[in-house]
Parts: structure tokens; sequence; C-alpha cells
């Protein structure tokens, strides 16, 4: 049997519970090796502790240094800031990977294989944000400086270059807009261009790309990209559009990973429009459940998982209503852990 490995469970918000549930079966059919300390955030740490971080939380993840964690609820326009902004801010988590691969064939794109690696603490989602009244009207201007370093662009781009040559990327796009931002982006690009320069050069191909011209060629050919590194901002909106080339935010998962802490998740939102109904796809947490087990050095379990997924799918015919087809939560979990444990 292997070591446990001790972990933080966040079930998280509306949906949360219902999928963390079926991620945890799904992972006790593969035996996968997790102890789990399960706390609270968002919406639920409001309600039973007062805050949507509660101190409990952050003193489990900073001791197991591994989370996995269902959606949270954020508040549009007023209310708490966000649990998941505050997270990856306490404990550095730098670098935000977003995998984009096709599972079920025969959409609009097929055999999409892409990678988006973002900026986690920089850029214009810092948060230094204020208005300037002027007669009556307090909120006449608003303003937001973003900020981009030279030591935290490369921090990233190590990441991700280093990131690269484990996984066998073949070739690195930056993302940028340095043609109109020349500070704010240009920095980014500059830290990219130099460190591909001084120690990466041949290992594997790199180019660079303005944001809107990214977004148009990956709507038009898809597979002209292999992995983005870019910024906070570009790097939100990127890593949705390419999860919308394999089936949309219930196929993304994500991880965000620091010096000291990895927190692992869905990435889409906590949908309390369908919580409770029994109708929610887990496919988002179970493949970051996989990129967990990747992290912790169980790759063997990661690809069981990812071909279990697949063939439960494609083979069985068992999807959700979101993917077409008819099954419940519960349904679908089954029918993945059965493939699991008879595959």
């Amino acid at each position: 049997m292997p070591a446990s490995i001790p972990a933080t469970l966040i079930p998280g918000d509306g949906i949360g519970p219902e999928i963390v549930d079926a991620t945890l079966t799904i992972l006790d059919a593969l035996g996968a090796p997790f102890e789990w300390d399960r706390q609270i955030a968002g919406l639920a740490g409001v309600k039973e502790a007062g805050d949507p971080l509660p101190p409990a939380t952050l003193e489990s993840i900073g001791r197991t240094r591994l989370a996995l964690k269902g959606p949270l609820e954020t508040p549009s326009g007023g209310g708490y800031r966000s649990s998941n902004v505050r997270l990856r801010e306490h404990f550095q988590l730098y670098a935000n990977l977003r995998p984009a691969r096709t599972i079920i064939p025969g959409g609009r794109y097929d055999d999409v294989d892409l990678l988006v690696v973002r900026e986690n603490l920089e850029g214009l989602y810092i948060g230094h944000e204020h208005y300037i009244p002027i007669g009556n009207d307090p909120h006449a201007v608003a303003i937001a400086s973003g900020v981009n370093t030279r030591q935290g662009s490369r921090r990233l781009m190590e990441f991700a270059f280093e990131h690269a040559l484990r996984a066998g990327r073949k070739k690195v796009t930056l993302v940028h807009k340095a043609n109109i931002m020349k500070a704010l982006t240009g920095i980014f690009l500059e830290a990219g261009l130099e460190l591909y320069e001084s120690r990466y050069k041949g290992r594997f191909e790199l180019d660079t790309v303005i944001i809107d011209a990214c977004a148009m060629k990956l709507v038009l050919n898809p597979w002209q990209f292999d992995m983005l590194v870019t910024t906070n901002l570009f790097g939100d909106i990127l890593s949705d559009l390419t999860a919308g080339l394999v089936g949309g935010l219930g196929m993304a998962p994500g991880a965000n990973i620091g010096a000291n802490a990895a927190i692992f998740e869905a990435v889409h939102g906590s949908a309390p429009d369908i919580a409770g109904k029994g109708v929610a796809n887990p496919t988002a947490l179970l493949l970051a459940a996989a990129m967990m087990l990747e992290h912790c050095q169980h790759v063997d379990l990661a690809t069981r998982l990812r071909r279990a997924i697949s063939d439960t799918f494609n083979l069985d015919g068992v999807r959700t209503g979101d993917l077409g087809g008819r099954a419940t939560t519960a349904q679908f979990t089954q029918a993945l852990a059965s493939r699991i444990r008879n595959g």
C-alpha cells in the first residue's frame, strides 16, 4: 500500500459537495492514498464560521500543502472578496495550470491538447482599484492599476518552461499586449524571451503572439498551439476560451501551484440553480484530482482515472445532461467506479 498523503478537502458551495462526494468515491475506487482534512470556505465559510476563508482552513492547507477544492461562491459587485484569489495570495500560488484536452470526439474541434499557464498573482488582478468622485457622483471615475514585476514574470516563465520539458511540450507561445501596454505586458514578454535565450533555447520552440490575435487563431486553428504562457487577466480569458474548445467548463480542471502549496480545483462556478438536483457533472473536479495525483507522483493512478473517464463517456455511453446524456451525477459516478474496478 502506498503511504498516505495528507490533503485538505474543501467541498465548496452550490454543487460543490455533490461533485466532491462523487470524486471521493472515484478516488476510493482507484485506491488513491489521500488522507483528507475536510474544511470550509466561500459561502459555507461565511454561514458556518463568519468568514469566507476561516483560519482553520488556512492552517490546514499550510500544514498539508495540498488541497482539492470544489467551486466557491463569490458575490458580484459588493460582498466579500473572492476566496479563490485570497487563497492564491496567501499561499503565493503564482502558477495556474489549465489543460484543455478533447475527451469526447466528434465536436466542433477534435484532438485538441492545449495547456494554458497563467501568472496568478500580478497584473490587473492585484485589486488596486479606486473611484474618484465628481460632483454628486461618488463613482464618476474608476481607476485600476496593474503591476507586473520582472521577478514574478521570470518565476512564472521558469515554472512554465520546466513544465514544458517534463510534459514533452514541443512549442511554447508567450501571449502579450506589449504593442499597447508596453510596460505592463512588455516586462512579461521581455522576461520570457531573455530566459529562453539564456537557458532554454533549442530545447523547445518558442514564439510570441498578441492576445487579440491569439484569441482569433485559437478559434480558427487551435492545433497551431501547444502551450500558452500569459499574464493574469489574459490567462483567465484564454483558459475559458480553450475550455470551450473541448466541451466547456464542465471539462476544465485547474491547478494553482506555488513553492509551498498546491490547490487543485474545478474552475466552473458553484451553479446554485442546479444544486441538490443530482444532475451536476463532476468531470472537471475528477480531472483536477488526476492532476493532483500526478503532482504527488502517482502518474499511474492519474492515467487510469483519465482513461476510465474517456471509456465511460465513449465506450459505455454514460454522460450527464450537459454532455448530451441522461445520467445523473450518481449514475455517472457509479458507471465510472465500475469501469475503474473492472478495468
